[in-house]
């Protein structure tokens, strides 16, 4: 199980990870919240409502990596196009943030309570069922994550948003490229960024096919 998710009996998954892992993750993932931004809470005195209608931007973010979480629907060959893809982002982006956040938050808390549940020494649940943390056997920190099928959901796509925004500061495009990464030598300053590119994407993979057995 060490590296690579494996599927539960019952639905879900659960991978083995170690103290520096769950950090590394943790870190990654808080800085995905950062990027993603902390959404736009209703004035005092504003209709919670009408807030959650209210529409989004029209123009793609500036930030490289936020154009690859949030691209445009449509090409920009004409001005129709464009037009088009300014008013789906108008009336999508802020519900496509929302969500990105959730399962970001997500995979923090149960990172959270797996770190809190190997130093206890006892095993528990998330309130809403997404994880569960069990001590790995003989292990020096880091445990056992357990996820539900919903949480696995919310791994599955802040993994995702992790290696495109890596991918981005990698300034990755196409798989040719991606295939060089691994004969970078170890002084480029790149490489700790490459290591953790494929590390997801391995931990990406093992866990769409947990969802998928």
């Amino acid at each position: 199980m060490a590296g690579h998710f494996e599927a539960r009996p019952g639905g879900g998954a659960a991978v083995a990870l170690d103290e520096v892992e769950i950090s590394i993750l943790r870190s990654l993932a808080v800085q995905l919240l950062e990027l993603i931004g902390p959404g736009d809470e209703p004035a005092q005195g504003e209709d919670p409502l009408a807030a959650l209608f209210a529409e989004g931007p029209s123009e793609p973010p500036a930030d490289p990596a936020l154009r690859r979480l949030f691209p445009d629907a449509y090409g920009n060959d004409t001005d129709e196009l464009r037009q088009a893809a300014a008013d789906f982002r108008r009336f999508t982006e802020n519900d496509l943030r929302a969500r990105k956040r959730q399962d970001a938050l997500a995979v923090v808390r149960s990172l959270d309570e797996l770190s809190s549940s190997g130093a206890s020494g006892a095993s528990g649940a998330s309130g809403d069922g997404a994880a569960e943390a069990e001590d790995q056997d003989g292990g020096e920190g880091g445990g056992i994550l357990t996820l539900a099928p919903e949480g696995s959901r919310a791994w599955l796509g802040t993994l995702n948003d992790l290696r495109l925004t890596i991918a981005s500061r990698l300034e990755i495009t196409a798989d040719e490229e991606s295939e060089l990464l691994y004969r970078l030598p170890d002084s480029d300053p790149r490489k700790p960024m490459v290591m953790a590119y494929l590390w997801l994407g391995g931990l990406q993979e093992t866990l769409v096919e947990t969802l998928m057995a």
